[in-house]
């Protein structure tokens, strides 16, 4: 999935019309028509309603637009904050980080970062795990953020990549809120052990978080219990979905942390069955540019409070 698709999104949920929205984009109908198309079918699902006019948005667009306009609001924030921390004539800092951890933990880290070091120009690539991977593996970026945990073995070859934590975080596992009567009761909608076929939002096999599931599921109790009804990469996603009430999901705290204040998720097992992860900032050994090697070295010297 590509950012600029979800720009082609709200530029269609905002006009109605292919024409005036392909026009806003600066491309032609038929190609502008095929990225709202590969849209959907990374969604799984229709997003707007082509049978009225203006085009209206489906059930499933409808729930996602919320987090689309907020994804796209965090980025153009984040962004900001990094060209104010920039200094003209650096070298650029080119990062691939996960999705979770580009609308959380990433714009906080850096605008520390940028507080003692000249950053300049900084490119940020969030995908997946996989993506991130990749990047690194072609060059594409200089230093990969992404969680981690003590069962799961990093894939870049630790010969030529090395790491080190820089944060902390828990994965929880998380329902939307049972309602009785109309009212929220605080309670969750889907607990772990609850029942045989527990409706379970996993992650796909791209994304860093499943495989840390993935490790942690394979000696749990609860495993045979989850009924997977719906795959995702994102994080972001699958929050939408736990929210909606779909089902139970193991979500970074970080990215829910206000979603649990607000009593929108909440806890659907015990302590016992959050899992804790590590925050990793990936480099290649081999020496890179001057900014690049400052950066890693004052890494080192910040001191990230762990996550309660």
């Amino acid at each position: 999935m590509e950012f600029a698709w979800l720009e082609d999104f709200i530029a269609l949920a905002e006009s109605g019309n292919f024409s005036r929205a392909a026009e806003r984009r600066h491309m032609t109908q038929p190609a502008f028509s095929r990225r709202i198309r590969l849209l959907e079918d990374w969604a799984g699902a229709p997003l707007f309603d082509r049978t009225s006019q203006p085009i209206g948005l489906t059930d499933a667009g409808l729930r996602l637009r919320p987090t689309v306009e907020e994804v796209l609001r965090r980025l153009a924030q984040a962004r900001e904050e990094l060209r104010q921390t920039a200094a003209e004539g650096a070298s650029a800092l080119r990062f691939a980080a996960t999705h979770s951890l580009s609308l959380t933990f990433f714009p906080a880290w850096v605008q520390r970062l940028g507080g003692d070091l000249a950053l300049g120009p900084i490119h940020l690539i969030s995908e997946s795990m996989q993506a991130c991977e990749q990047a690194m593996l072609e060059g594409n970026a200089q230093f990969m953020l992404c969680h981690g945990h003590d069962a799961v073995a990093q894939r870049l070859d630790a010969t030529q990549f090395t790491s080190r934590v820089i944060g902390e975080d828990r994965l929880l596992p998380l329902s939307a809120p049972d309602a009785q009567g109309g009212q929220q009761s605080g309670q969750p909608r889907h607990r772990i052990g609850q029942d045989e076929a527990m409706p379970f939002l996993a992650y796909s096999d791209e994304s860093g978080l499943g495989r840390i599931i993935a490790a942690a599921q394979a000696s749990a109790p609860w495993q045979a219990g989850l009924k997977t009804v719906f795959t995702s990469h994102s994080a972001a996603v699958l929050r939408m979905m736990a929210r909606d009430g779909r089902g139970l999901a193991w979500l970074p705290r970080s990215l829910v942390a206000e979603d649990m204040a607000a009593g929108h998720l909440v806890a659907a097992g015990n302590a016992a069955e959050a899992i804790p992860l590590r925050i990793l900032l990936l480099r290649p050994r081999a020496r890179q540019s001057q900014i690049a090697e400052s950066l890693w070295q004052f890494s080192q010297r910040i001191n990230n409070q762990p996550m309660k």
